[in-house]
């Protein structure tokens, strides 16, 4: 009688635990799948810029309506869709003004941000003007801040992130590399563009380091952008372009679907 009253009683146990999990499970699937609205944060390269067609209220943030959030957003329908990258964002700048749409409804967050923080702007500005050793010596300093204080600033933005969209996929979008090498190509030299290149890959390596430490996707545009680099015949990126200054070393409308718009799908 006692083992069956003891059979009995961890039997109880075992069904009540195991209808806790379902009815947890079940509620965290139902709070998951109610989890659709999608916020798009970061610099110009998530705005498009460069890419034209941009939405009059936006402003000096350029949003694009060729942006990859944009043509995401028109494809995939999400519930609900805001866009708050802003053109020379930096991670404070996100934390301080873009992140006020995410919410525990927030299924999918892009962000691409990190390049205004470690100079990129200056760093282009200085190897178009200036010599191979100043491009190589700014190169160094924007790879000593990427090393140095890059990480807890990204660190900032996705704990916020995170804490913000709980039930949210973060899909964290890369730079492309900007110079096909090895071919004859009026401009920059071959030292600046491997440099360049360099650089890219720095801090694309910096980028998907930390997002993985906070269980988020790195995307990966290099791969994408194979091909379509300057210097290619076939380029997505806009070079120096002496009318609309701003366009310069930003993606075209083309990198866009074709560059960025893929990886973003191949994670969302």
């Amino acid at each position: 009688m006692r083992r069956s009253r003891l059979a009995l009683s961890v039997g109880s146990l075992l069904l009540a635990a195991t209808t806790a999990l379902t009815g947890a499970t079940t509620a965290q699937a139902s709070q998951q799948a109610a989890a659709d609205g999608y916020v798009a944060l970061g610099d110009s390269y998530a705005s498009g810029v460069g890419a034209g067609s941009y939405i009059s209220s936006s402003g000096d943030c350029k949003r694009s309506t060729k942006a990859h959030p944009y043509l995401w957003a028109a494809a995939n329908s999400p519930s609900s869709f805001d866009f708050t990258a802003c053109s020379g964002a930096r991670t404070g700048d996100v934390l301080s003004g873009q992140l006020g749409p995410l919410s525990t409804s927030t299924g999918l967050v892009s962000i691409s941000v990190g390049g205004n923080d470690a100079g990129f702007s200056d760093v282009m500005t200085t190897c178009v003007l200036q010599s191979d050793s100043s491009c190589l010596s700014r190169i160094a300093t924007a790879k000593a801040y990427v090393d140095s204080t890059l990480p807890g600033r990204l660190d900032s933005v996705y704990s916020a992130i995170r804490d913000r969209a709980p039930n949210a996929e973060v899909v964290v979008i890369g730079y492309p590399r900007f110079y096909k090498l090895g071919t004859s190509c009026i401009g920059l030299s071959e030292t600046k563009r491997k440099a360049i290149n360099d650089a890219a890959d720095h801090l694309d390596k910096a980028l998907a380091q930390r997002a993985g430490a906070h269980g988020f996707t790195f995307g990966d545009v290099r791969s994408t952008f194979t091909g379509h680099e300057i210097c290619s015949g076939s380029s997505w990126l806009h070079s120096v372009d002496w009318f609309n200054i701003g366009n310069s070393y930003h993606p075209t409308a083309a990198g866009q679907s074709g560059g960025y718009l893929p990886v973003l799908d191949a994670v969302a």
